[in-house]
């Protein structure tokens, strides 16, 4: 070993002095050549022994995935019956104290599917004409909805079609809370077209970026359209605030892409809406 180690030292010295004309370099060439067979056999030889390792890695892999899978699974589990659970409790618990609750998204509510067949003529109209009307069950104020979230509500109507003002109008305002926090405040639009602000939530309010924003199913004067409780909005994305401004600064994004609206769900209530006094 010691001989052919030197010799292998030998031959790169003497490799690298040469032209790439030389007579080394041909010889080399042609042991090159005739220990080809030898080369591509070794491959071959030592390929299945490539993939069993191969094999086995993956195995190990897997069965270490399977286990954290199993684990979150357990967990998830738990957390499920824990939920149920509670679920009854509050369900008793409404129950024994004869609680009066508004309608509640979505059990409480028939989704009408709807095209839109009219759309905003200008960037300023943020207002769009659904293929549904009085004659499916939709009425004024009917929550008008997504899969993603949020879209507006009907402000105008007849038997076949409805005017459906959406949440990044103007004139729209939406009751709606922080569901991490509960704190509550009011989904409007902000300076940008389009852009989407929570006013009026107060500086001692944990707020961060990334918490969810859903609607609050609460009904005031002021506001007197009523969305039902838990239909997401958007996202945080910014949250500021200055010494002087009585409010934080929250932007969020909403998770619907009115950009791109080609069909919404209106919901008709089940349940007796009650009237603010």
């Amino acid at each position: 070993m010691g001989v052919l180690l030197l010799l292998s030292l030998v031959l790169i010295t003497i490799s690298f002095r040469q032209p790439t004309t030389g007579a080394l370099h041909g010889v080399q060439g042609a042991g090159a050549t005739v220990l080809r067979p030898f080369e591509v056999g070794a491959e071959r030889l030592a390929r299945p022994f490539q993939d069993v390792y191969g094999y086995f890695r993956g195995l190990v892999h897997a069965k270490r995935e399977n286990k954290q899978l199993r684990s979150d699974l357990d967990r998830a589990r738990q957390q499920l019956i824990q939920f149920e659970s509670a679920y009854r409790d509050n369900l008793k618990f409404r129950d024994l104290l004869k609680y009066i609750d508004g309608p509640r998204f979505p059990s409480d509510y028939s989704p009408v599917p709807a095209r839109i067949i009219s759309r905003p003529e200008s960037e300023f109209d943020q207002q769009v004409v659904i293929s549904a009307g009085s004659n499916n069950g939709i009425a004024q104020d009917t929550p008008v909805v997504t899969q993603d979230g949020l879209v507006g509500r009907v402000t105008n109507l007849n038997g076949s079609a409805a005017r459906v003002t959406l949440i990044t109008d103007d004139e729209s305002a939406v009751q709606a809370m922080d569901q991490r926090t509960g704190a509550i405040g009011l989904v409007r639009v902000g300076q940008g077209q389009g852009q989407l602000i929570l006013d009026r939530v107060g500086k001692d309010a944990n707020v961060l970026v990334g918490d969810v924003i859903v609607t609050a199913g609460t009904r005031s004067k002021q506001y007197p359209s009523l969305f039902p409780r838990g239909i997401q909005i958007g996202q945080v994305i910014s949250v500021g605030q200055t010494d002087t401004a009585p409010y934080k600064a929250i932007q969020i994004q909403s998770y619907v892409n009115f950009g791109s609206l080609d069909s919404v769900i209106a919901l008709v209530t089940k349940k007796h809406v009650p009237v603010a006094p």
